[in-house]
């Protein structure tokens, strides 16, 4: 069963570990995009999400590519649009991606949203399982893919690494996160903060973050962690930036997690994956 580890990385298969902490990018492009990541990795990040319709991958893979930390020490993530849907397109696609960021290869590439209309995201996924049987790319994933969405692929004979979603304490998608769970799929939080955030002001979370003496931002992002999910959360700030990965010497007790579980609204993702998609 995949698992946290204790060296802050999330064990995917039986050969690949992510940083279970990543930046998020959107909507930053060009040189805010650029000083951001570089910055990130400076203090330490070793996880870095961005996707082509964020118009950043230029910006981002020049951070990488300047940075004074090796390649191989960076878990790069991205993620593409419907017209690389099919077995041909994602690999043309792929090298696209990989054009505009200057890089050789990805850490993982993900389906950005199923596009069930289209009926190709199945087709994308053998593409894109091929692109790794070539040595080309080194994981791929989903993300936004309802339960009935990763049935059909793992009816197909395949194994995504992980599903991006949308999970906050307000947006938990319990059945979603069951889903996922049953094929010891990864879940990786995007916006795993929220958006309003009005549930870091709930006691649940600033009890916690007075006795840990945390911000309530960390204490959901432990919460994450505690959960088993990998938790991209976007800032462009020094200090939310450094605060957002001290958050490695402390754990939630069950009790604690579940509290934090109990503030879910029932509420689904701000984007129903079976009607949006780009």
């Amino acid at each position: 069963m995949t698992s946290l580890r204790q060296d802050a990385t999330i064990q995917l298969t039986d050969h690949l570990a992510i940083p279970a902490i990543g930046l998020g990018t959107w909507p930053m492009e060009g040189d805010e995009a650029y000083d951001a990541v570089l910055r990130a990795i400076d203090k330490g990040y070793r996880h870095i999400d961005t996707a082509t319709n964020y118009n950043n991958e230029d910006a981002v893979g020049r951070a990488i590519v300047d940075t004074d930390t090796d390649r191989d020490d960076l878990w790069v993530t991205s993620k593409f649009n419907r017209d690389g849907h099919g077995r041909d397109e994602v690999k043309q696609a792929y090298a696209a991606s990989l054009q505009r960021m200057g890089l050789d290869y990805l850490d993982s590439y993900l389906v950005h949203w199923p596009n069930p209309d289209q009926h190709k995201f199945v087709a994308a996924c053998e593409g894109l399982q091929e692109l790794v049987d070539d040595g080309k790319l080194r994981s791929w994933g989903v993300s936004n893919f309802k339960p009935a969405h990763l049935d059909a692929v793992y009816a197909a004979g395949l194994t995504p690494v992980m599903n991006q979603v949308q999970i906050d304490p307000h947006h938990l998608q319990p059945a979603q996160l069951a889903h996922n769970a049953k094929y010891e799929l990864i879940t990786a939080a995007y916006s795993p903060l929220g958006r309003a955030g009005e549930f870091l002001d709930d006691p649940a979370v600033t009890t916690l973050a007075e006795a840990y003496d945390k911000t309530p931002a960390q204490i959901v992002l432990r919460w994450h962690l505690d959960s088993g999910r990998i938790a991209v959360p976007k800032s462009a700030d020094d200090t939310r930036q450094r605060q957002n990965l001290e958050v490695f010497d402390f754990h939630l007790t069950p009790a604690e997690v579940a509290a934090i579980d109990a503030l879910d609204t029932g509420a689904g993702p701000r984007l129903d994956a079976d009607e949006f998609g780009h």
